[in-house]
């Protein structure tokens, strides 16, 4: 099985930029997207079922922000839309997919560059969300989670750590809630499968930092650590454009 996830900073954008013909290109059996930045009636037709795909979506109240969908083929997992916390799914932060025997959760963490309130914010997504996988687990199911964590772990995970130490995406006490998933027993499968590549997925717009490929790995798969062992692959797909990040694909059987 295989699965992208996108940040692909507006889908309607995206559209425009081909993501139609590279979703069929590529063709997962997942895509998770994040930051869709529309509204349930703003949904263009060609994204509601293309090709082989069911879409499922969660949406932001304010206009033009946030949002997340997957498009799955195949066999349809139990969806949850947001984790039943009103602030976090106001926003349209998270898609939850059971499988089965894994469950899959599509997540856009906040950003905390709009000053400390909004850091604490996205510290306690990260504290609600790894609760939520906690009660996954005990459950006996396996997880995988995906999408944009909006935090560089380590100095390899971006180009200019020194410069960003005090930033939010680079700061201190974000690292370390990645830090505490890995801690809690989730793996970081390309840093784990690849642990001396220098590899990013976002890439700042305004400085065309991807030119100079000075960039940020920020988007992450994560699974638990037994499920780890079915993990074939975990990679960048650098060469596509369309978004300020690139899709990332996680393969396993």
């Amino acid at each position: 099985m295989n699965i992208i996830s996108w940040n692909v900073n507006g889908i309607r954008a995206a559209l425009r930029k081909g993501f139609l013909a590279w979703m069929e290109e590529y063709s997962p059996d997942v895509i998770c997207v994040q930051e869709t930045k529309l509204q349930h009636e703003q949904i263009p037709d060609e994204l509601l079922q293309p090709f082989e795909y069911r879409s499922y979506w969660a949406h932001a109240e304010k206009k033009g922000y946030s949002g997340v969908a997957t498009f799955v083929k195949g066999d349809q997992p139990k969806v949850k839309i947001g984790l039943g916390i009103d602030d976090f799914d106001s926003e349209g932060r998270s898609l939850v997919h059971d499988f089965g025997d894994f469950v899959l959760i599509n997540g856009y963490f906040p950003n905390g560059g709009r000053g400390p309130e909004r850091v604490k914010f996205k510290l306690e997504y990260y504290d609600k969300l790894l609760k939520f996988v906690r009660n996954i687990l005990d459950e006996g199911k396996h997880i995988i989670i995906t999408g944009d964590f909006n935090t560089a772990h380590n100095e390899i995970d971006l180009a200019n750590p020194e410069s960003n130490r005090k930033k939010s995406g680079f700061m201190d006490i974000e690292r370390e809630w990645i830090e505490k998933y890995l801690d809690f027993g989730l793996v970081d499968t390309f840093r784990e499968i690849h642990p001396g590549e220098v590899k990013y997925s976002w890439w700042d717009y305004r400085t065309r930092a991807r030119e100079r490929d000075a960039g940020w790995r920020i988007d992450y798969f994560m699974v638990d650590k037994p499920f780890f062992s079915r993990v074939k692959k975990s990679y960048m797909l650098s060469d596509i454009y369309g978004s300020d990040h690139c899709p990332i694909v996680l393969e396993f059987d």
